[in-house]
Order: C-alpha cells, then structure tokens, then sequence
C-alpha cells in the first residue's frame, strides 16, 4: 500500500474510534509517523494532525464541555506539556546508545527512542490489561491527572488514556466528556505544537519534515477528519474492546522496534 494511503486510512480509522473514546489518535498515529520520521520529529508530526483532530471536535462539541473541570485539569495539563515538550528537546540531543547491523541497514539505539518505547509499552499495557483499562479516578485528583496527562502528551503524545482514566467517573453523560476531553486535548497540542516549533525549527528556518514528510502529515489530517466527521454516523461502540486489543499489540511491537533502534 502506498505510504500516502497508508497513513491516510490508519488516521482516518483512528480518527473515528478516538471520537467517543477521548483517546487512540496520537496512540495509534505516534509508532506509524516513526517509520517515516526520527522520534522527536514523528512526535511533532503526530501532534499536528491531533491538534487539527482536537479542533473539529470542539468545533462540533465544545460546547457541552464543564468549564471547572477544564480549569482545573487543563490548565496544570498545559504547564505540564510545556515540561514534556521541553524534556522531549532535551533528550533529543543525547547521543547514540548502540549501534549494529541487521541485514542491510543499520539499526540505532538513542536515548529518547528507549524512552518512547518505555512510554509505548505502558501506555500499551493500558490498552491490554482490564485492570488498568477500568482504572478511574475521583474529582479530588483532577490537578494530578493534568499534570500526569499533559506531561506525557508532550513528552510523547500520550495523553489521552491517562485523561480519560481522571474525567470519565467526573463527567457523567457522554457530551460532556467528549466536549471537555476535546477542549483540554486541543489546550495541551497548542502548548506542545509552539514548544516543538521553537525547539525543533533552526535558525534558518527549514524545518526537519521534508516536502514528502509534509505530505504524509496532510493525509492523516485528511484522514482523520474525514474519520471525525463521519464518527457519529458509522462508528459501533461495540467495536472499541477489539480496537484497544490491536491498539495495544501494535504499541508493544512498535515499542520493541522503537527500543532496539530497528526504527
């Protein structure tokens, strides 16, 4: 399949699957950009094409979103992915780990690709094991619930199981959670996406996506607002249990290949 239409259908997939979950997009769409991108880079990518995502959502349910759980979950969200942003850069810099050969290329093993697939991993096993999947969490521990979520979406994208862990049993009906995860959602890609930009975007202002790079990031936006839009009409709630089981085993492989600098 080629690569266009691939990230295409796997943004469009996820796109609609994440409409009613508050998660799944950044999940699903973090390891696909690393096949294409270096880390940090398919991170910012990802980020991109959720924050237009988080966009139409609020567009279309904003409105039922509770304003004190956004100040009190989003708001220490934002400042902690302003830190996950940061320590992104940071890590970014470090220098390579190992290096071998497998076949023809060359697999690379880097400090921030060992702590993105740690991150998978655990974000994997959310998806996987019941136990975490159920986990919830009271009001009283909305402002640790930012701070956790937001620190991760800009660390590496992963924000949005985490904030459904800490809003679900908070916010009772369905629009109001959809429309308060959209908001915080979108808060935290800003934050992240002007941290990336200053950090990644040298002084001579090409940045690190290449034209072709430009081009996979506009299919997934295509495809996932294409997915967003029609979430309402075709997407089965029924379906979710075998989309986090796949979600998940995607994220171990993808972390193991992550970790041990195959990709």
């Amino acid at each position: 399949m080629p690569p266009l239409l691939f990230v295409g259908a796997v943004a469009f997939a996820a796109a609609g699957l994440s409409f009613f979950s508050g998660f799944g997009l950044g999940t699903v769409l973090l390891p696909v950009f690393a096949l294409f991108f270096p880390a940090e880079v398919a991170v910012a990518a990802t980020a991109v094409v959720h924050a237009v995502n988080g966009f139409l959502k609020v567009l279309m349910v904003g409105s039922h979103a509770a304003p004190s759980v956004v100040l009190r979950f989003g708001l220490p969200s934002v400042l902690a992915a302003f830190v996950g942003a940061s320590a992104l850069d940071y890590v970014s810099h470090f220098g390579v780990l190992a290096t071998y050969s497998l076949g023809s290329r060359t697999a690379v093993i880097t400090p921030l690709k060992v702590f993105l697939s740690g991150a998978m991993f655990v974000f994997a096993l959310f998806e996987l094991l019941p136990r975490l999947r159920e986990l919830r969490f009271d009001r009283k521990h909305l402002v640790l619930g930012g701070v956790l979520s937001g620190f991760f979406g800009g660390f590496s994208g992963h924000q949005g199981a985490l904030r459904s862990a800490f809003l679900t049993k908070v916010e009772g009906s369905t629009e109001a959670f959809v429309g308060t995860t959209a908001v915080i959602s979108l808060m935290v890609d800003v934050t992240r996406i002007a941290t990336y930009t200053a950090a990644f975007l040298p002084s001579d202002g090409v940045g690190p996506i290449h034209a072709d790079g430009w081009n996979l990031v506009l299919a997934a936006v295509v495809g996932s607002s294409c997915g967003i839009l029609l979430a309402r009409h075709f997407l089965a709630a029924i379906t979710m249990q075998t989309v986090r089981a796949l979600t998940g085993f995607l994220l171990l492989g993808i972390a193991a290949a992550l970790g041990t600098g195959v990709i």
